[in-house]
């Protein structure tokens, strides 16, 4: 006995979960949210690594010159 599987081509194709898929679909509305709140998970990790003290906020002058500091 094999474990292959071979899908004849008038069958719907399944996403990697298991879950049938309409034309045009290449995976289900679950995996397409789970990718999607990883992705998001990882850019907040991301962003709570971040020093807070190497960023500026914006619109804040960053040089001497910029803040009205006279050498004169």
């Amino acid at each position: 006995m094999t474990d292959t599987t071979v899908t004849p081509p008038d069958e719907t194709p399944d996403c990697e979960c298991g879950a049938l898929l309409d034309d045009g679909q290449t995976r289900c509305r679950k995996c397409l949210a789970r990718d999607r709140w990883a992705r998001r998970q990882a850019a907040r990790l991301r962003a709570q690594r971040r020093r807070g003290a190497t960023r500026r906020p914006p619109r804040d002058p960053h040089t001497a010159a910029a803040r009205g500091v006279s050498w004169a």
